[in-house]
């Protein structure tokens, strides 16, 4: 194929230019010829550029040099003309061949490139997958296993036909631990469905316009017991507008910032809930007065499965999966808000987080 092109190309040029071999010079003509020979190094490299080289020298002679249709040249200039011809197509299908070459070979690299990419980042992604999977198996274990033991031992105890002393109300209390324990096995999996909800990019909002002092009340109620050891302040702008949010996601959110509050900071200290409107944005923080959180990680606690070390001072003998804030962090994603650790004076943390007003309906009054 690439010396049939070298033989066609030129062949081309004189059936185009004979006819009009009278009204054109040389000069084109020899232009034409170069172009087909420039075609074909790029096309099929060196060699079929060569022939391509010595037809169009031969055509150029026969076809458009006098004598015409003969391969003798009549005038001394023209000799020089066609030696400089085909020295310049030589020199310009060479130079044509080498630029493909090393365009082919820079596209090589280039591939070869991209697969040693891919290669780390599949390894990495691989490392980080394994690293994932066992800080979850870990957790699991721990936040399944203690739940798990203190309803053993409650159930036991009530069916111990020994336990004499176990009077009604004693009964009664070991029922409220199981009860509470299977509450708190069910959170448990509901984490894990939000955070596989999230990661898949399924997290859908439910909207529906309300405001967020009802949704601060939802989820002070729900943690009513949570902080019974603490002093709760509440800050709440007055008129605020309402937000078009999922109502249930976002007293979630509440829910675990008030909670982390409640389980960082000592017992009879102050944990205050503001809300404000910022901008087009109502802002939402809590702040606490527990050991605070480093610069270092305040990121990395929003990862999913972040916890720290046993012998950090934001260690609890609580444990836990270490998903709440990476779900809270998803839910306001997903509300095209934003939520992060604010700087502020004093000891302790500031979550904040900022989620968009909207246009309320006009029939919607708030005081």
């Amino acid at each position: 194929m690439r010396y049939a092109f070298a033989l066609l190309g030129p062949g081309v040029v004189v059936a185009i230019l004979l006819p009009i071999r009278t009204h054109v010079n040389t000069t084109p003509v020899a232009l034409a010829f170069v172009l087909i020979v420039l075609v074909t190094a790029i096309k099929y490299g060196r060699n079929a550029a060569f022939v391509s080289s010595v037809i169009s020298v031969l055509c150029l002679n026969f076809f458009f040099l006098p004598p015409y249709y003969a391969f003798t040249i009549s005038d001394p200039q023209n000799w020089v003309a066609l030696a400089a011809f085909l020295i310049t197509a030589l020199a310009a299908g060479d130079l044509s061949s080498r630029e493909k070459k090393r365009t082919e070979e820079a596209q090589r690299l280039n591939r070869e490139l991209q697969r040693a990419f891919e290669k780390v980042n599949e390894a990495d992604a691989a490392k980080k997958s394994e690293q994932l999977k066992s800080a979850l198996l870990d957790a699991v274990t721990h936040d399944l296993r203690t739940p798990l033991t203190t309803m053993k031992a409650a159930v036991t105890t009530v069916l111990d036909s020994t336990s004499e002393q176990l009077d009604e109300e004693g009964r009664r209390e070991m029922l409220d631990v199981v009860n509470m324990e299977i509450d708190r096995l069910n959170r448990l999996l509901e984490n894990l469905i939000e955070m596989a909800k999230i990661e898949a990019g399924a997290m859908e909002p439910r909207r529906a316009w309300s405001t967020l002092d009802e949704i601060l009340s939802i989820a002070l109620t729900r943690t009513s017991q949570i902080t019974s050891r603490h002093h709760v302040k509440i800050d709440i702008e007055d008129n605020l507008p309402p937000v078009r949010v999922d109502e249930k996601a976002v007293a979630e959110v509440l829910y675990v910032l008030i909670e982390n509050a409640a389980k960082y900071s000592p017992p009879g200290s102050e944990i205050v809930l503001r809300i404000e409107k910022v901008e087009d944005n109502v802002k939402v923080s809590v702040e606490d007065n527990g050991p605070g959180i480093p610069s270092a990680l305040r990121e990395k606690v929003f990862e999913k499965f972040f916890r720290v070390s046993p012998d950090s001072p934001l260690s609890t003998s609580t444990g836990g999966l270490g998903m709440g804030l990476a779900i809270a962090r998803g839910i306001i994603e997903a509300h095209k808000g934003r939520i992060w650790i604010e700087d502020h004076d004093g000891s302790g943390t500031r979550v904040s987080f900022v989620l968009p007003m909207g246009e309320a309906p006009k029939q919607m009054i708030y005081s």
